[in-house]
């Protein structure tokens, strides 16, 4: 079969959701082992494990996601042409070699290994950039230039955590500010998906009745006022390190954002999988800040097990829900509305949970544990969505269509009413 005919190839979420899949289940798979003692033995790439474990989950988990998200939803938001298949398998085996590229830098010098690792993996953003930026940028509303300046702010992350690796500096400053990114693009991506999501089910509920009064609406001014929150936590962090002031501004974020989760509250379509997936991503990100909030003031918890909320929660279970709504209708495919999404979804939040958990000094004694079987918990949710969601990766459509476009008609059975959640 040629390449530009193979099904994993006719949109751009197909190969990066089946890449964000096995990365999650596969790397922290090796970081397991390494906690564990039974990784392979004298590994060491650039940096350490603990910066390559830190770097991958951002900018290989993370980047592979919001890849395959705004290679699909730019398209569709500007009216811009959706990414051929060539230039799409560039993409993907270029992020590949980025993955590769880290490993192979422990056999050179700290300077050689930096650029060896670096070069791929900005390459990558800057080629995501450049695809996406023109198409945001001649948009008339312009109303989606915000992911243009967060996959900007990206590349300058990597590439100070580079820069760090190749001079002996803190990479660690770089990849915090780049989980504070991620965390506004979780914040413009997910009101996007959320509008469409909750609407969409109070549509549903009301068959001929008048245009509902209640319906969901990501309101600007909170948005903003949260990403501003953000930013200023994230830039105090890096000017000033560890300290009250840092905390206030973590706490200032954590309101923010619970101010934001007032647009959900639409009654009755809040109580459906979906709705309840993108909203806890939401809370994940508010408890977050306000944890390392606490942590900063408090000096009760470590900021590392508080900034899990973040990663394993926020990240986690956005990249889950989204890739749960886009990688099926996207492919031509109705929502699946099988036991097995809302058991995984409630496995990634308890591991979050877990894995913050297990810095509080009180369990101590079994934080090892908890760390391990957070982590165990965590990827083979995301195995098992690769296995539910290979079919709909890299399956030829069923539904007569090409590309990226949507199921024709309307989702059969019922859209309503509450569904099962954790």
């Amino acid at each position: 079969m040629k390449l530009a005919s193979h099904p994993l190839w006719f949109c751009g979420f197909r190969p990066f959701f089946v890449l964000t899949a096995a990365s999650a289940a596969g790397f922290l798979g090796v970081w397991l082992l390494l906690l564990s003692g039974a990784g392979p033995s004298g590994w060491q790439p650039p940096g350490g494990v603990l910066l390559w474990h830190a770097h991958e989950l951002v900018f290989g988990f993370g980047m592979a996601a919001a890849a395959g998200f705004l290679l699909t939803a730019i398209p569709e938001f500007t009216g811009a042409a959706p990414i051929a298949p060539r230039p799409l398998a560039a993409l993907a085996l270029l992020w590949l070699a980025a993955r590769a590229a880290y490993v192979l830098g422990q056999w050179l010098p700290p300077a050689a290994a930096a650029v060896l690792a670096g070069a791929p993996n900005l390459l990558f953003t800057a080629l995501l950039l450049g695809r996406l930026a023109p198409a945001l940028w001649r948009d008339p509303r312009r109303a989606h230039l915000g992911f243009a300046w967060v996959l900007g702010g990206l590349l300058l992350a990597q590439a100070g955590f580079f820069a760090a690796l190749a001079l002996g500096g803190d990479g660690l400053v770089w990849i915090h500010g780049a989980i504070d990114l991620t965390m506004i693009l979780i914040l413009l991506a997910g009101s996007r998906v959320s509008m469409s999501v909750l609407n969409g089910y109070i549509e549903a509920g009301r068959p001929g009745a008048p245009p509902p009064t209640d319906s969901y609406l990501a309101r600007p001014p909170r948005r903003y006022l949260a990403i501003f929150a953000i930013g200023l936590c994230g830039a105090a962090q890096a000017g000033l390190g560890d300290g009250p002031v840092v905390g206030w501004t973590a706490l200032a974020a954590s309101a923010a954002v619970l101010n934001v989760l007032n647009d959900w509250h639409v009654g009755r379509p809040l109580f459906t999988r979906w709705a309840l997936m993108l909203y806890a991503c939401f809370w994940f990100i508010a408890l977050g800040y306000g944890a390392m909030g606490l942590a900063w003031l408090l000096d009760a918890w470590p900021v590392s097990a508080a900034r899990h909320l973040l990663t394993a929660g926020a990240m986690g279970l956005s990249i889950f829900a989204i890739m749960n709504l886009a990688g099926r209708i996207h492919s031509g495919r109705w929502l699946d509305r099988r036991p097995w999404l809302p058991a995984a979804a409630c496995a990634l939040v308890a591991a979050a949970l877990a894995r913050a958990a297990a810095g509080l000094p009180a369990l101590a004694p079994w934080s090892g544990v908890l760390i391990l079987a957070a982590g165990a918990v965590w990827a083979g949710a995301y195995a098992v969505y690769l296995g539910h969601a290979w079919p709909a990766l890299a399956g030829p459509r069923t539904d007569g269509r090409a590309g990226c476009a949507e199921p024709p008609g309307k989702q059969p059975g019922p859209t309503s009413g509450p569904e099962s959640g954790c």
